[in-house]
């Protein structure tokens, strides 16, 4: 997780939402890390999950990441839970919560949806208070300016 937030505060530096995430082999080593890129791309699915499964999935040379694991500051949204279980991902881990566009549990569930073929693990609030502190930052800055 501390990896993730490193990418967090990079993103936040770019004028991004603070969000990091890291991909983990089976091994534990670090495939891929990334920040959200939104703004700078343009691209509305350029967030740091879908951003960093990407990035392992080039590395291994294959879409399909058993075995691997995803860690991530903020809660993936739905399109970011989707294609974490589309990865075949073993587990999902998070920092904060996401009440309200969460789909690992708080407002939708989508990766324990049973009619799903694969339906990773999921660890949340990993060092919670850090990863939602960042956030809260970014946005009361924001609403200052």
């Amino acid at each position: 997780m501390r990896l993730a937030l490193a990418q967090a505060r990079l993103a936040s530096e770019r004028g991004e939402v603070p969000v990091g995430a890291v991909v983990l082999g089976p091994d534990g080593a670090v495939l891929a890390e990334a920040g959200n890129d939104r703004e700078a791309t343009a691209d509305p699915t350029a967030h740091a999950e879908v951003l960093a499964l990407r990035a392992a999935a080039a590395r291994l040379g294959t879409w399909r990441l058993g075995g691997c694991t995803l860690v991530v500051t903020l809660e993936p949204c739905t399109m970011c839970a989707g294609a974490a279980v589309l990865a075949r991902i073993d587990r999902i881990v998070y920092g904060a919560a996401d009440p309200k566009g969460g789909a690992t549990g708080s407002l939708w569930d989508v990766v324990r949806d049973r009619r799903l073929n694969h339906r990773p693990e999921v660890i949340l609030d990993v060092l919670a208070e850090e990863c939602a502190g960042l956030l809260k930052e970014f946005f009361a800055a924001r609403r200052i300016r």
